[in-house]
């Protein structure tokens, strides 16, 4: 997808989460729109969803795609290398990423961006793999960091 057709994209499905993320004040709920409706418009999403951070655990959260796994390994992967960094993580080739996680052998490429509470505490990563290399960029980036915001209630 060209990047213009992609920005475009990425700022229709924000005003229609807007829309729909306003009925509810529920972060797990917000998380479970943003999946399906991102999942279900990007062309390039094979795997998307999030893990929660619980007692230094991530476990599985609301998705969409394959089955997921239900919890990741401590310290090890993209998922925990975003929650170390607390920043996004975009990877072109997770065959070539130390420690890389793989939930499903067709995930290719990956973007992981941790998601903040009001305090700016790590609470969960967004995870979306494509079964493409290369297939995130920083429009992605970008588009996801102002979806995520929109979790925290208030914020919208």
């Amino acid at each position: 997808m060209d990047q213009q057709k992609k920005e475009g994209r990425y700022s229709r499905i924000n005003k229609q989460l807007q829309e729909l993320l306003g009925k509810t004040n529920d972060p797990l709920a917000r998380m479970a729109s943003i999946c399906a409706v991102l999942h279900h418009k990007m062309d390039h999403y094979f795997w998307t969803g999030f893990y929660l951070l619980k007692s230094d655990r991530l476990v599985v959260g609301p998705y969409q795609g394959p089955v997921a796994c239900q919890e990741l390994e401590a310290q090890k992967g993209v998922c925990w290398e975003a929650v170390k960094r607390k920043a996004p993580v975009l990877v072109d080739d997770v065959r070539l990423f130390p420690g890389h996680i793989a939930c499903d052998s067709r995930s290719r490429s990956e973007i992981t961006l941790p998601v903040f509470d009001r305090q700016g505490k790590v609470v969960a990563v967004f995870d979306v793999d494509s079964d493409q290399e290369a297939a995130f960029d920083e429009t992605d980036r970008r588009a996801l960091e102002d979806i995520l915001s929109l979790i925290r209630p208030g914020t919208e």
